[in-house]
């Protein structure tokens, strides 16, 4: 192995999809490797932790899970803060995404499509809310999460928000967090840096 090389499912989304976008931000030449999920039960033994995504650098052992790989890249190349307790608080922020992952994941997996409804429209009622407002209340009132600067943090954001607003998580709303204007200035702001359209626009 000459470079790092990050894998995940083949698909433009959740925790591989930031993963990919800090190692652009970072202007790190990697090997993208999209995993078809026909392949996935074969690989899945062999990673870290049973999950994706998986970053490997020369000399090192495989490393697993998206906050670790996220907080690891933007230390390395300046796109997570130097100072402890800033960076913890970011750390917090990139763990409340997940919170809420894992709340919406499991209804993925429910066939039955009353039952799924039911699920479903009890996150919009009880869980996203209270989770929207925690986590406005973390951001502050410059173009990102922290400031004027682009920090993994807010990769992290903005994949979890391109979900929910995307319109095709069916009885999960868009208006169920695009009412909270940090949440959507975050992803807004990601969405237009030149760097991320770069990256997009190459296919």
């Amino acid at each position: 192995m000459t470079k790092p090389k990050l894998t995940y499912f083949d698909a433009p989304t959740s925790r591989g999809e930031e993963c990919r976008l800090a190692l652009h931000l970072a202007g790190i030449d990697f090997d993208d490797v999209r995993v078809k999920r026909e392949e996935w039960p074969a690989l899945k033994p062999t990673t870290p932790f049973g999950s994706m995504p998986v970053l490997e650098l020369p000399g090192r052992p495989p490393l697993g899970q998206s906050n670790a790989i996220l907080t690891l890249i933007g230390r390395q190349h300046g796109l997570h803060p130097r100072d402890d307790f800033e960076a913890a608080r970011h750390e917090a922020m990139m763990c409340h995404v997940e919170d809420l992952r894992s709340v919406i994941a499991p209804t993925m997996w429910i066939a039955d499509e009353a039952e799924k409804k039911k699920a479903r429209e009890a996150i919009v009622t009880s869980k996203i809310p209270l989770w929207a407002e925690r986590a406005s209340a973390q951001i502050g009132n410059e173009l990102f999460f922290s400031g004027s600067k682009i920090h993994v943090v807010d990769l992290k954001i903005h994949m979890l928000m391109k979900w929910l607003l995307g319109g095709k998580l069916d009885h999960i709303p868009t208006t169920s967090v695009s009412v909270f204007p940090k949440l959507v200035r975050v992803h807004d702001a990601v969405r237009d840096d030149a760097r991320i359209r770069a990256w997009y626009a190459k296919g």
